[in-house]
């Protein structure tokens, strides 16, 4: 092998990417470096599932296109993106038990390898990807390899902990309510959610959860972030929305100035009876104060929408709707209906309150989420601002169970997701930067929201910020 293997797991896809195109290393020892990494890390922290080592290494071996990640070995999310003939469950156990396997490609999936990647193995994540925290009972809790008793996030919790211990640099996502930020912010990561519309759902869906849903990557670094959302961003035939495309390519973004800015600030939950954490607003000012002394302008400010209390009920309505009607579409394809035993508490739950939801009371939701979404983003469009700043989350990565307790977990949820399905409703693009550590050494993410369809204008900041501030250094105790 042509460089150290512990030398090739602190680099990122760009860097491992140049070793295979100078020759100094090929895709299938990189490949080995990716398998050795997961046979020792996971069995602590749990993150991959569903092993293809040997599929990875025949592609490996064989032609891959000449694409800006060439050889690099990378992880996926087991939901939302299918590989033909391999597992899919989504982290339930009525798709464990019945041993689904997908039966055809998503375009994402070819989407992932026109950029030349080698996928080699599949990630936990929560039941039907429905919680920011990845504790299923079908492949029980990823661990944080910052803290292996606390909690990844999630729903891309499986991804965020492979990437962050070193097992691959950069690996799939989604996110549905805040799941690339979420695990990004807890797992001290770069989590770009793109754009609605950005990133094709095809061919099995146009949309999900009235267009929340949407794919990504989580990474270690900024750049491979934007060169990725070049090669999976784009629109397929039949996608029934389709992002406006960029002026330039993303990866070129990460070398322009952002130029001079102004920043609004939110430090801290707008529900009532609800804190947040003094962790994650001292990330907050400690970023206002960078922002200023980078050259931007920076006040206290928000969305007064975001005050808005009933916002939570409707969101609520638009996923309970969905959930019932996907644990339908799944008792189709295995044949019988799922029992109590199948599904967990918190999913039999929304299942239930969706199937007591009318189609009108879903379209009222619709159109009162449309509305409210169109007061959110006049902050930007009328009120001049650029970018709103927040923490990801309310607190910094919680103990294992502290989201998954059957009988608190749903009231804690809500306590900490205060500031990222907001954005999925608006489908603004929103990014997740690893900007603080607690005293504890826990990483707490702060996240930058922009315009519609400005994600050149997010990829341009987060370069500025991750040059002003590095976090490339920063190992967890849990390491490759």
């Amino acid at each position: 092998m042509g460089i150290n293997a512990s030398e090739v797991s602190r680099l990122d896809a760009t860097d491992q990417a140049e070793l295979v195109r100078s020759g100094q290393v090929s895709p299938a020892e990189l490949l080995e470096v990716a398998i050795d990494s997961i046979a020792r890390l996971n069995p602590d922290v749990n993150a991959v599932i569903h092993e293809r080592f040997e599929r990875a290494r025949a592609e490996a071996r064989g032609p891959l296109p000449d694409a800006p990640f060439r050889g690099v070995p990378i992880v996926v999310k087991d939901l939302s993106l299918r590989m033909a003939g391999e597992p899919y469950h989504c982290g339930s156990r009525f798709l464990k038990a019945a041993a689904y396997r997908a039966d055809h490609d998503s375009y994402l999936t070819r989407r992932f390898r026109s950029a030349g990647v080698v996928i080699v193995g599949r990630t936990n994540t929560p039941e039907f990807g429905s919680t920011v925290t990845t504790e299923p009972l079908a492949y029980g809790p990823t661990r944080n390899p910052w803290n292996l008793a606390h909690s990844t996030g999630g729903s891309s919790g499986g991804s965020a902990a492979a990437v962050a211990c070193g097992m691959v640099a950069m690996a799939h996502a989604t996110d549905g309510g805040g799941s690339i930020r979420v695990p990004a912010s807890e797992c001290g990561l770069v989590g770009l959610k793109p754009s609605r519309g950005r990133i094709t759902h095809g061919p099995d869906r146009g949309e999900g959860w009235m267009g929340a849903t949407t794919d990504g990557v989580v990474s270690r670094s900024v750049r491979d972030t934007a060169a990725m959302l070049d090669h999976i961003a784009g629109y397929e035939p039949g996608d029934p929305y389709t992002a406006p495309p960029p002026s330039r390519s993303f990866a070129h973004e990460v070398t322009v100035d952002p130029g001079s800015l102004r920043f609004g600030l939110l430090d801290h939950p707008l529900a009532e009876g609800v804190d947040g954490h003094p962790e994650c607003r001292a990330a907050v000012a400690d970023v206002g104060r960078l922002l200023e002394g980078l050259g931007h302008r920076v006040e206290v400010a928000h969305p007064a929408a975001l005050e808005e209390s009933a916002f939570s009920e409707r969101f609520v309505t638009i996923v309970a709707v969905s959930t019932a009607h996907d644990l339908d579409e799944w008792e189709q394809v295995v044949g019988r209906p799922p029992t109590d035993d199948d599904v967990e508490r918190s999913n039999l739950a929304l299942r239930g309150l969706g199937r007591k939801i009318t189609g009108a009371d879903y379209l009222d939701a619709v159109n009162w989420l449309h509305a409210w979404s169109r007061r959110a983003q006049a902050w930007w469009d009328d009120g001049g601002f650029d970018v709103l700043v927040t923490p990801t989350l309310a607190v910094p990565p919680p103990e294992l169970g502290y989201l998954s307790d059957p009988d608190l977990g749903g009231k804690r949820l809500r306590e900490v997701l205060q500031y990222t399905s907001q954005f999925n409703i608006t489908g603004q693009p929103a990014i997740s930067l690893p900007l603080h550590w607690t005293a504890e050494a826990l990483p707490v993410g702060v996240q930058f929201v922009a315009r519609y369809a400005a994600e050149d204008q997010l990829l341009r900041l987060a370069a500025q910020l991750e040059q002003a501030q590095p976090w490339a250094g920063r190992r967890p105790p849990v390491y490759a």
